[in-house]
């Protein structure tokens, strides 16, 4: 089988396909000559990540695929159901870069608690003159010890936040739409494991107002999950962090929010107007900010890769 990595594949998975005998293309293909490009070369699998599409224009006029693969979560940008509806193969790598974005989701946090996200940018411009000034504006930090954590959504990315927040000795409270409860194991140095039951809850007025810090951590939402009826249910001096997608957050709203003080700060890592997010967005000091890099870690791309090309090896057995 032919493979196109169009948006990239591990070394792991490049050389667990290619001890397979599978025929890896490296090329990176613009997505108006996309379509062209796998017709020439006779294309049966094709693998994305968040850049590429995989529409029903190009399902349609590619006879030549038998699987479309995306390394990651979120298939926003496959049309999955009409795809399958044709006889492909989709197929993800749900839990793959989970840990990596619940790392981000914290390394935003500590940011945000302990101001770095600013101070970072303002000790090269004012450090050697302002000093003392700058110590003074970020003396009100926070620990996370004690503060409730507050969870949206209970997937594999929720779940490794949920640990690292206990592990951070932080109170847990999880929202999903349905009652939910999993058993949360942390596993220590010395081999030690220790396992919470954790249940979710559906008292959105009650999690909203009891949260500290908020992660959101859902799939795709048809509108707004959070905007203005949703801030005001909030603490004040909340911290809000998206790692999720755009359009999860009301982004205007937030700002609202942060300048009247209801939001202490808050981190995006995904933006509305992606890959272009909004000037008043990008120049706000209140925000902690990074380019969609929640699954963008060597070790979760060395998980997408095997896990992508494991599956692929598997679909092919049964195709043979």
């Amino acid at each position: 089988m032919k493979i196109l990595a169009n948006d990239g594949i591990s070394k792991a998975g490049e050389k667990t396909l290619k001890d397979a005998g599978f025929e890896l293309v490296e090329h990176k293909v613009s997505q108006e000559h996309l379509i062209d490009f796998i017709n020439e070369h006779q294309i049966e699998v094709l693998l994305v990540r968040s850049a590429t599409q995989a529409r029903k224009d190009l399902i349609d006029a590619c006879p030549s695929l038998k699987i479309i693969g995306r390394g990651g979560v979120g298939m926003d940008n496959i049309d999955v159901a009409y795809a399958k509806s044709k006889g492909l193969f989709i197929i993800n790598t749900p839990s793959a870069s989970s840990r990596s974005v619940a790392e981000m989701v914290f390394a935003h946090i500590f940011s945000l608690a302990r101001f770095l996200h600013d101070a970072n940018r303002m000790m090269p411009l004012e450090g050697d003159s302002q000093f003392n000034f700058l110590k003074k504006s970020y003396s009100n930090a926070v620990e996370l010890q004690g503060k409730t954590l507050g969870v949206i959504g209970f997937g594999g990315i929720g779940k490794e936040v949920v640990k690292i927040g206990i592990s951070l000795g932080m109170k847990i409270q999880v929202f999903t739409r349905n009652p939910k409860t999993e058993t949360i194991a942390l596993d220590f140095f010395d081999g030690q494991r220790v396992q919470f039951n954790i249940s979710t809850t559906q008292d959105w007025p009650h999690f909203l107002k009891n949260s500290d810090f908020i992660s959101i951590n859902t799939p795709k939402t048809n509108g707004y999950l959070i905007d203005q009826a949703e801030f005001e249910m909030m603490k004040d001096g909340v911290f809000i962090v998206n790692t999720a997608r755009g359009g999860v957050i009301n982004e205007n709203t937030l700002l609202e929010y942060i300048d009247n003080g209801k939001v202490a700060g808050a981190a995006l890592d995904v933006f509305e107007n992606e890959p272009q997010p909004h000037l008043s967005v990008l120049m706000n000091p209140q925000l902690s900010l990074s380019p969609h890099l929640g699954g963008n870690t060597l070790d979760a791309q060395e998980k997408i890769g095997t896990e992508l090309a494991e599956q692929i090896i598997a679909i092919q057995k049964t195709l043979s």
